[in-house]
């Protein structure tokens, strides 16, 4: 059986030709097209090197460039990576949740596969890979799965590999921990503080405004992300006949090197909720809207003195000196636990489904700018319950007693999962 010459593989040429015209040069290549089809893609221009640009730039426009060739079972791993990444740029995603993709591909990713062609990267080296990194951190193995499934999908989307090696490696193994969830005592603790907080007659400098304090109870009563909360503005408080109803319509983010911003959407789609505020923290926001002028329904409720956004780090080390004069500094508490805790209070009161809804993990939850009757759509229910647990004065502690059953640690972490680290 005679062989005959390598057939050109689907998105690539052959060699080169260039052929002088008098003046003018012709390069000239043959490109087998999408359809199997050998044909001939020619350009013209003064030099050589000026028609073989032109020739490439023709080539590269082509419906098909690079299918057959560019990225295959023998390309390394990080033409999957490029390729992905610009991929990645044009999804509709979060920046925030773009640049976490970006960073455990640069920085655990890709040197762990770098040296493998796509082909050479098995479900066992997959597996070896994902198990060193949940003994390092559950949560960012799980993150890493992700990452990884997503990026061999692409490939299999191109036609590069025959199978996608994450599928089949065993299940991450979720390590057992406690809900990290406030007591009613700590709470109370920090309420005492944040209250007495540079209020003394022997602090010099000026006396603090009370808005990380106010925002503490805001965050206590609404289990909202700390960066939804920062983002509140006048127009997204509704007063209705049952009581205050709250639509999360963005949150704050933080970008390298960018300073905080406002974002017009909140992490996800299911973020875009409306919630009912038990009356403590209802009675904070009044009074903070109260000092507001008409012309301010866009500026955030809780702004620093130049009017722009207060940012997460302010709100953590001011939180900090919180934990500090409570004697928790080494509790291990952060803005976070608000959220943890007001979902604890709903799961218990309410079941897990109420919880996930309040705190926004429901795609059923109202989409931005859809405005209905508050008092008819909105769920109070949940306001009660925090408010009853929860309010300064005489709060009942019988939902935060206790330890948590299994069933309750596994639903909350899997909903607090879904926040990422900057929930």
């Amino acid at each position: 059986m005679t062989r005959g010459r390598p057939r050109t593989p689907i998105g690539t040429f052959g060699d080169v030709l260039l052929v002088d015209l008098g003046g003018r040069y012709r390069a000239s290549a043959r490109y087998r097209d999408l359809d199997g089809r050998l044909r001939r893609v020619t350009a013209v221009d003064t030099s050589q090197r000026r028609a073989r640009a032109r020739l490439q730039e023709r080539l590269v426009d082509r419906a098909g460039y690079g299918s057959g060739g560019v990225l295959s079972a023998a390309s390394p791993f990080g033409d999957l990576c490029e390729l992905w990444l610009s991929d990645l740029e044009l999804r509709d995603i979060s920046e925030g949740t773009k640049q976490y993709y970006r960073d455990d591909l640069r920085l655990h990713v890709r040197p762990a596969f770098d040296a493998y062609m796509l082909g050479e990267i098995t479900t066992g080296r997959v597996e070896w890979f994902l198990r060193r990194r949940a003994a390092l951190s559950y949560s960012r193995a799980k993150h890493t799965r992700t990452l990884l499934n997503q990026m061999f999908a692409f490939a299999l989307r191109h036609d590069a590999i025959a199978r996608n090696p994450v599928e089949g490696r065993s299940q991450l193994s979720r390590p057992k921990r406690e809900i990290q969830a406030m007591t009613l005592e700590q709470v109370q603790a920090i309420r005492v503080a944040a209250a007495n907080w540079r209020a003394g007659a022997a602090v010099s400098g000026p006396k603090p405004d009370g808005k990380v304090r106010d925002i503490c109870e805001v965050l206590l009563g609404t289990s909202m992300r700390p960066g939804e909360v920062l983002a509140l503005r006048p127009c997204d408080v509704v007063e209705t006949r049952q009581g205050m109803v709250i639509h999360v319509r963005g949150t704050v983010v933080r970008r390298q090197g960018m300073a905080d911003f406002r974002q017009d959407q909140p992490k996800t789609d299911a973020s875009n909720r409306s919630i009912a505020v038990p009356e403590f923290a209802a009675q904070v926001l009044r009074r903070r809207i109260g000092s507001m002028g008409p012309a301010d329904q866009q500026t955030t409720i809780f702004h620093n003195r130049n009017g722009g956004v207060i940012t997460l780090h302010n709100l953590r080390r001011t939180f900090r000196e919180f934990l500090r004069d409570a004697n928790l500094a080494d509790s291990g508490i952060t803005p976070r636990w608000y959220r943890r805790t007001g979902a604890t209070v709903l799961a218990r009161g309410l079941g897990i489904e109420t919880a996930a809804a309040f705190l926004g993990h429901t795609s059923t939850a109202v989409t931005e700018g859809h405005y209905v009757a508050p008092e008819l759509d909105v769920d109070m229910s949940p306001a009660g319950v925090l408010e009853r647990t929860l309010r300064p004065i005489d709060p009942d502690d019988t939902l935060l007693a206790g330890s948590p059953g299994d069933d309750e640690v596994e639903a909350l972490d899997a909903m607090d999962g879904t926040d990422g680290a900057g929930g």
